[in-house]
């Protein structure tokens, strides 16, 4: 089945770096805290950009300093692999299971409108980037604020409300930076630190 439905959200999960060995293995550059579930064998992945991606099978996945190992079903030479280097994985964000209190998936906070302390708007959280351990907030796609608990003191996302108390200058420091990304399944706790 080639393309996902009319407007059906997808979200990123990894990307394919380049092909490992001769038969057919890619290595992937996951996109996702949840590797385990999402490059598991016959887990379906969409491959390609979101407005044209090609479903396939995982049938084998293996684990190698921190990222999927994955051979496709169909993708069985080196040349098959080859022509995967460099396309996005996607899942679809309707089937996504919920996420654990103080947990939310990074697509979440995208739109929230940001606020210091004192209740004055800061612009509206329009990209996350980074990885999980260092991400930081994206605002009106050039202020860039660190996605830590000691920063983003409260993320209220039925609010669509992300309150910050930045340390001084960070502002300032951080303004013409950042530019969004896709939209990825990365999630963030506001209980970790970096």
């Amino acid at each position: 089945m080639c393309g996902p439905e009319l407007n059906e959200a997808l979200l990123l999960v990894g990307r394919i770096a380049r092909p490992h060995g001769i038969r057919g293995q890619v290595a992937v550059n996951p996109e996702t805290d949840f590797m385990e579930d999402r490059f598991s064998v016959g887990r379906i992945l969409r491959v390609g950009p979101p407005e044209r991606t090609r479903e396939y099978e995982i049938r084998d996945v293996r684990f190698q300093k921190g990222r999927p190992i994955v051979q496709f079903a169909g993708i069985d030479t080196m040349n098959d692999a080859e022509a995967l280097a460099g396309a996005d994985l996607w899942v679809p964000e309707a089937g996504l299971p919920p996420l654990p209190e103080s947990t939310f998936y990074r697509h979440d906070l995208i739109g929230c409108d940001v606020h210091d302390m004192q209740g004055a708007a800061l612009g509206r959280v329009s990209g996350v980037e980074g990885p999980i351990d260092r991400s930081y907030l994206v605002v009106d796609g050039h202020m860039l604020i660190p996605l830590v608990r000691g920063i983003c003191v409260s993320v209220d996302i039925a609010a669509r409300r992300v309150t910050v108390d930045p340390p001084e200058g960070l502002l300032d420091l951080n303004r013409g930076h950042g530019s969004p990304r896709k939209k990825t399944e990365r999630t963030r706790k506001n209980t970790e630190r970096s």
